[in-house]
């Protein structure tokens, strides 16, 4: 697992026209597998039905990420939260890069800070 710097990856995402938001996609989905042990879905297969649906499947992705994420916050001893319904509201409302970048904030809290992090 990786560090990223949020700021970075918008502005990645923003210049490259959603590409590298489809990578970072990707690579959030296979981090809070790893982080949370749960998760049958790897993050080329998410990505993919994503496309498929048009991003239906990433408004439920944002669902399931966000209750991910709530176990793995209480199985570490932080106070549980509701992430799940606030990314929900963000996805539904087309605020996916914000989910991101919550998610990503999360993920940074479950990962050790390495020389070469942050990109």
């Amino acid at each position: 697992m990786k560090r990223r710097s949020i700021g970075l990856c918008i502005f990645l995402s923003i210049i490259t026209c959603g590409i590298y938001a489809m990578y970072w996609f990707v690579c959030l989905t296979d981090e809070s597998n790893t982080v949370t042990g749960q998760g049958t879905t790897t993050g080329g297969v998410a990505l993919l039905f994503n496309l498929i649906t048009c991003g239906i499947y990433g408004i439920y992705w944002s669902y399931k990420m966000g209750e991910k994420l709530d176990a793995a916050r209480v199985a570490s001893g932080a106070p549980y939260g509701s992430l799940a319904i606030l990314y929900l509201v963000l996805s539904i409302f087309g605020l996916q890069i914000v989910t991101y970048a919550l998610v990503q904030s999360e993920l940074n809290k479950f990962t050790p800070i390495g020389p070469n992090d942050l990109f």
